[in-house]
């Protein structure tokens, strides 16, 4: 029904992840597969509901009323099988503003706030640039993918002055679904030493190869009053744009105290169209959402096949989840800006510079793809191309 192989031309509508090539790479003619969005067309049920709302001539101030909470109830239970209640739901100004007003609402400064490294970059920026001290959790690297040092992460949840886990769930960039054992495992450990978790969820609905995503929140109602759990439409139906993040906690003190900051920050409104297109996503876009899932998975499946066939020795490990891929490019002896020259300017393609996510993304690169097949073999071939010179 839906045509992912469409060229969309971006030009002229400032998109970011074309007009900061040359600020972020020093080329602006970089293939761009870097920024978290992808280049395919709004599904069509979201995009009419904005055109008809923007016939109204009126763009003044609006509600998110218990239809917005509704319709991400529903979206819960039917995507992932989890019970919620439309006064867990609140809306938020995004995803990385949300972890912030937690940081704000639930430390002080000097507590500490652990992450699991490496990831995504915003995570180490938004503890440090608000004094609160960042501990991190190194997963650990395993064949099938990374996994949890638990002897580590009780000890570094052990310390009183540790106050915050900022989980990634599914992980970008390594792509791991925690699993409910791990999630279980993590959430009480967490109970033990009094330590709250935010979850940030943002991209639980680009699950691959039959995985499933299970929120951590869901695991227990113990688990559940120590958890604000960030989502939002916005990965999921390429409308980052948009105002579309929410925030799920079924604690009734924990969103007085997120709402506390919210209201104090003036951040409420949101946008026209943000609680609008939410609607129409999750009212409508399950068949889109289906046939998009099948496209990037075989796009996954190019890249491992082409790496398989023409550079067996970069690793990645088949992502559980999102349209990023980890790519491991330590086995050519390069620093990190050897490896950069190499791809940014040899190469031509514009990936996300692996040491952005921590000092273990030494030697990788991020690359989204979540875009028409034939570019990401355009940039395979690139890379391959730059690699043999």
């Amino acid at each position: 029904m839906y045509d992912f192989n469409k060229i969309v031309d971006r030009q002229g509508t400032h998109a970011y992840k074309l007009e900061l090539r040359k600020k972020i790479f020093g080329n602006p003619d970089v293939l761009p597969m870097w920024v978290a969005d992808m280049d395919f067309e709004t599904e069509p049920e979201i995009a009419d509901a904005i055109k008809c709302r923007a016939e109204h001539a009126v763009m003044g101030y609006t509600i998110r009323g218990e239809w917005f909470q509704q319709s991400i109830v529903n979206w819960m239970s039917k995507r992932h099988q989890w019970r919620v209640e439309t006064g867990w739901v609140e809306y938020a100004p995004g995803v990385v503003p949300s972890i912030v007003m937690a940081i704000l609402a639930f430390t002080n400064p000097g507590d500490k706030i652990l992450i699991q490294t490496p990831v995504y970059p915003p995570f180490f920026s938004v503890v440090k640039e608000n004094n609160r001290e960042l501990v991190c959790n190194s997963l650990v690297e395993s064949k099938t993918g990374h996994i949890i040092d638990y002897d580590l992460l009780e000890k570094q949840l052990s310390d009183p002055l540790l106050k915050l886990f900022v989980l990634c769930h599914p992980h970008n960039p390594v792509g791991r679904l925690w699993s409910k054992d791990e999630l279980q495992r993590m959430g009480e450990l967490c109970l033990k030493h009094d330590v709250m978790i935010v979850s940030d969820e943002i991209h639980s609905d680009l699950v691959l190869f039959g995985h499933k995503h299970i929120p951590m929140a869901s695991i227990s109602s113990e688990i559940a009053k120590i958890t604000i759990t960030l989502m939002a439409p916005s990965k999921t139906f390429n409308i980052a744009g948009l105002a579309t993040s929410y925030v799920i906690i079924s604690n009734k003190k924990l969103m007085a105290a997120y709402r506390q900051i919210l209201t104090s920050w003036h951040l409420f409104t949101g946008n026209v169209f943000g609680g609008i297109a939410l609607a129409a996503a999750y009212e409508h876009g399950e068949p889109w959402l289906e046939e998009l899932i099948k496209y990037l998975e075989g796009n996954v499946r190019a890249v491992q096949n082409f790496i398989a066939d023409k550079m067996p020795e970069v690793k990645m490990v088949i992502p559980d989840a999102t349209f990023l891929l980890w790519l491991d490019f330590r086995f050519l002896g390069m620093n990190q800006s050897e490896l950069k020259d190499l791809i940014f300017n040899k190469a031509m393609v514009g990936l996300n510079d692996g040491s952005s996510f921590g000092v273990e993304g030494h030697g990788f690169m991020r690359m989204n793809v979540g875009c028409r097949q034939s570019i990401v073999n355009e940039a395979l071939m690139r890379i391959y191309g730059a690699m043999i010179k």
